[in-house]
């Protein structure tokens, strides 16, 4: 398991910064949901459990993007992992 904190993410160029980081996404990183996308689906292993910690301060000052990563992690379980497992706190 992998314990992500994002209870310090402002804005949604932090919250790629910060995922970039702890997940290993190359130095190329287009730092966009797309890239997001691209990234976890071919570029790299991300591991069967993350779990955020923090994610009322992210839902308060990024809501957008606590709600695209919520989106595209359970696309991920959904179409490539079933055992993967994204908790919330």
């Amino acid at each position: 398991m992998v314990i992500i904190d994002v209870g310090q993410v402002n804005d949604e160029c932090g919250l790629h910064a910060l995922l970039k980081a702890e997940l290993g996404f190359p130095a190329f990183y287009g730092m966009n949901w797309d890239a997001f996308w691209d990234a976890i689906t071919g570029l790299v292993q991300i591991p069967d459990h993350l779990r955020f910690t923090g994610c009322d301060h992210l839902r308060a000052r990024v809501p957008r993007g606590a709600t695209m990563l919520r989106q595209a992690l359970d696309r991920y379980r959904q179409q490539y992992r079933p055992q993967f497992l994204a908790e919330y706190a």
